[in-house]
């Protein structure tokens, strides 16, 4: 089945649809979901086999487990963009008492505030919440195993804290926030806290024989922010374009970028994956992808998202353990990516000229290195080194007349440009190094001078 905005070629449907069944085959999963997001449109759903005797669809619920530590990191960041939390505070200032209070809300969003994976036994996703009825049932007598901000080390109990900072905030359940704040104003009508027909159940199956068995639901109380929520495919491709685009509504576009950015550095040996702000990062088929997976016992869930190439992939599955579901759901953005790669927009020229930008623009030197600058769109530019060796970076406009680095070793840097007593353009400041328009021009003030011989022969 595909949506109204289907617009993939036949051979990339099928090729989607292929991936799908075999994973649900191979996987021996009762049912699997899943849809494909193309620049904020849902261009294709497919599903096999059946919940209830149908076919699930887009608005068909599966549990999501972990994708719901996203949602929460959104809240928590429209905390931080409304002025009432910074993410360097540490949760004591606004949490007290929880005995981890020196860990800050940015380790905690990103997993690097040394917490324990889990909670105390008994196994938190298989057993009622009312079990933890507090923080301290949450965290255990060792709520710590790693150094503060030394290492990632995934932990639930850590956004079980996010969501009680919320509600200390709010004054008010992280399911209401949650509502209020994101899901009703994205217009995901089909995500929430408990079940709502139709949904899947979820199941368990026999790893040597093709039988069932069901597994239970549980309200997992204070961990809710960790795991909690059901949602469906089409909500979930709503929520991915979010992730790509942001939405003034919810949070905006730089602070979703934020959170797509990497927060801790990789584990040793595993530098195609980090974590950003409540985002998993990695790298597959060459492209870069943000999302989460999640799982809960009888549930498993992924959502994958290429920015670049405008494509999302989300997949849905009601078994325990069997299909690997972030690996279909990456296939998904690599079968579209490849098969219908992303049309360019046009080039147009800017609607006006600077004539004093366009003075800086051209041929630049670090040292020896020659680079090129150019002008941008709102006043931005763009400095590339032209043998490939070197640092580039773009550059935002700020209104005092210097640019800030936007990416790469230069980011957050000031470009500014320094003038001769005729106003010309004598040097570009970047950090302290001074590009030149000549090969350590002696008329620059190039740090250490410059010999005044001049250039020789050996």
């Amino acid at each position: 089945m595909t949506s109204p905005f289907a617009e993939l070629l036949p051979s990339t449907r099928r090729s989607l649809l292929y991936r799908v069944a075999t994973a649900q085959s191979e996987g021996r999963t009762p049912s699997l979901v899943a849809a494909v997001v193309r620049d904020g449109e849902t261009v294709w759903t497919g599903a096999r086999s059946c919940v209830d005797g149908h076919a699930p669809d887009a608005d068909t619920q599966y549990r999501i487990g972990s994708i719901t530590k996203t949602f929460t990191a959104v809240l928590v960041l429209r905390l931080r963009d409304e002025g009432l939390i910074d993410l360097g505070d540490p949760l004591e200032k606004h949490l007290p008492g929880t005995g981890v209070g020196d860990v800050t809300i940015a380790q905690l969003l990103g997993h690097s505030g040394g917490l324990a994976a889990e909670t105390p036994s008994p196994w938190w996703e298989r057993t009622p919440g009312t079990l933890r009825p507090g923080l301290a049932d949450v965290l255990g007598e060792r709520p710590q195993v790693h150094p503060v901000g030394r290492r990632h080390h995934y932990s639930n109990p850590g956004y079980t804290l996010l969501g009680s900072l919320v509600e200390a905030l709010r004054g008010e359940s992280w399911e209401a926030v949650l509502q209020r704040e994101l899901l009703d104003p994205l217009g995901m009508g089909c995500t929430s806290a408990q079940p709502q027909a139709p949904h899947a159940g979820g199941w368990a199956v026999h790893p040597w024989a093709d039988v069932l068995l069901p597994e239970p639901s549980e309200d997992l109380g204070l961990m809710a922010p960790a795991g909690q929520l059901w949602s469906t495919v089409g909500d979930l491709g709503r929520f991915a374009a979010f992730l790509a685009e942001g939405d003034d509504r919810v949070l905006c576009a730089a602070s979703v970028r934020e959170m797509r950015t990497p927060s801790v550095p990789a584990e040793a040996g595993d530098w195609d994956s980090g974590y950003g702000l409540g985002l998993q990062l990695v790298r597959r088929d060459g492209r870069t992808l943000v999302g989460h997976g999640g799982s809960l016992p009888g549930f498993l869930a992924g959502l994958w998202l290429s920015v670049e190439d405008g494509v999302a992939a989300v997949v849905l599955a009601n078994a325990t353990s069997g299909p690997l579901v972030g690996t279909v759901a990456s296939d998904l953005v690599r079968i579209v990516a490849e098969a219908e790669p992303r049309i360019p927009e046009p080039w147009r020229p800017l609607p006006e000229v600077d004539h004093g930008l366009l003075e800086l623009t051209g041929l630049w030197y670090w040292a020896t290195t020659p680079y090129g600058l150019r002008l941008a769109a709102d006043r931005g530019l763009e400095l590339r080194p032209l043998n490939g060796n070197g640092r580039g970076a773009r550059f935002r406009a700020e209104p005092d007349g210097s640019w800030t680095g936007l990416d790469g070793y230069y980011a957050g840097e000031s470009l500014r440009v320094v003038r001769r007593p005729d106003g010309s353009a004598s040097h570009l400041d970047l950090g302290s190094f001074v590009f030149t328009r000549e090969p350590y021009d002696p008329s620059a003030g190039v740090p250490g001078g410059v010999d005044p011989e001049g250039w020789r022969g050996m």
